[in-house]
């Protein structure tokens, strides 16, 4: 077991840094994701890093020199490592109590007996794969935290190993560790040009061997149903019920493409809310696909619903709204294949073999590889995100720590 990795991630934990969708407009989200950004710059600077900086919004910047000499240096791109600090807004992160299961034995874990709070087989068949391994959980009343502080832990640790492994040439690697992830704004404030990356990793993927450099294409919509109230005993030819065209437009969405009924690369359509009175209804939707013209398609497919329910109704009852909120990074990654080659063969060195996955969401990487950063995104380990039921086996941190000194070693090769 590698104790410092281990005792890193578990200190990173002690932090509450959940972030919130309610104070979007400030970055970060909560003043509490200060505390740990202050942590790390102290650590980054007591371990010898160069350029150690924390800027006014929390996000944190450091430098790993190059070991190799001056003519040889400038012949190795500059690389860089992201993680995220916040946690999610969907379980708590205040009070986090790890615990480590050695040796898993492949039965359902306990994490609180009293509230009789149980990670079953039979529902998270993902902890067979992993017998034998050493578990991180939680005891129940909170997440876990592993996304994403195991890469920042990995990310830091790896930083260490290159240190007291001179023999292990790199050119100069940069570290960044940012706020608010979760509520999709970790990359808005990223100085990029600061950074001064070629390319770049994000550390925030899940099991072990996986790297990810395919995400949907996304899109938000609002539908804003205007109705006609009138006193219903009076209604006949004058009322136009909100509450039953929302009802109509809802149930006109392709029955088969929501996220309950896909996987892979299907994409779909998510109703995430709806408000109703006779007089007005709401309803939002998120649109996601990999393909970017199926992407395309799938937002006119909600204004030709909204026509049709015009053309009966009248003009002016449905109006639909759509906004983009991120694309496919693969588009900017499928001409530059080295960046991806050297993350593959950094991973099978780590782990025996890489597996490539779609990522069936959005990650800091796809808004950072469109402002002129490319950035796959490599496994952290972590397995339950965003719940109680979070937990990383120390087998898949350690091997993601070492894929990063890998793809160092590597890329100066």
């Amino acid at each position: 077991m590698n104790k410092e990795l281990v005792d890193r991630f578990l200190k990173y934990v002690s932090f509450d840094t959940q972030s919130s969708e309610e104070n979007e407009a400030e970055c970060p989200s909560t003043q509490k994701q200060f505390e740990l950004a202050k942590y790390l710059k102290q650590e980054l600077e007591g371990l010898g890093l160069e350029d150690v900086e924390m800027d006014e919004h929390a996000y944190v910047y450091a430098t790993l020199p190059s070991n190799l000499d001056a003519q040889q240096a400038a012949k190795v791109p500059t690389i860089g490592f992201i993680a995220h600090m916040d946690t999610s807004p969907d379980c708590s992160g205040a009070d986090i109590r790890p615990r480590i299961i050695e040796n898993y034995d492949g039965e359902d874990v306990i994490l609180n007996k009293e509230k009789n709070i149980v990670t079953s087989v039979k529902l998270f068949p993902e902890l067979k794969n992993h017998v034998g391994e050493d578990l991180i959980v939680t005891d129940g009343n909170t997440l876990l935290g592993a996304d994403d502080k195991a890469g920042i832990a990995e990310i830091v640790t790896a930083m260490t190993y290159l240190q007291s492994h001179p023999e292990i040439k790199h050119g100069k690697i940069r570290v960044g560790f940012n706020p608010d992830e979760e509520i999709g704004a970790g990359a808005h404030l990223f100085d990029v040009e600061k950074f001064g990356c070629q390319w770049a990793y994000t550390m925030d993927g899940g099991e072990v061997g996986e790297l990810e450099y395919e995400n949907f294409n996304a899109a938000g919509a609002k539908v804003t149903i205007n109705g006609c109230n009138v006193h219903p005993g009076y209604a006949k030819g004058k009322m136009v019920n909100a509450c039953i065209v929302a009802s109509e437009f809802a149930q006109m969405m392709p029955e088969n493409e929501r996220p309950e009924k896909t996987d892979g690369y299907e994409g779909f359509f998510h109703l995430t809310s709806m408000q109703a009175t006779v007089e007005g209804a709401t309803l939002s939707y998120i649109i996601r696909d990999h393909n970017r013209g199926m992407f395309e398609m799938r937002k006119q497919v909600l204004l030709d619903m909204a026509e049709r329910l015009n053309d009966r109704y009248g003009q002016g009852t449905v109006i639909v709204s759509i906004k983009d909120q991120y694309y496919n990074m693969l588009s900017q990654l499928e001409d530059k294949p080295h960046i991806t080659d050297i993350a593959k063969r950094a991973i099978e060195e780590a782990c025996g073999f890489c597996t490539v996955v779609p990522i069936r969401g959005g990650t800091d990487g796809a808004q950072l590889s469109f402002r002129g950063l490319p950035c796959p995104n490599i496994f952290a380990g972590g397995l339950n995100f965003h719940g109680r039921h979070e937990f990383v086996p120390i087998q898949n941190m350690e091997k993601a720590m070492m894929t990063v000194v890998n793809i160092c070693r590597l890329t100066a090769e």
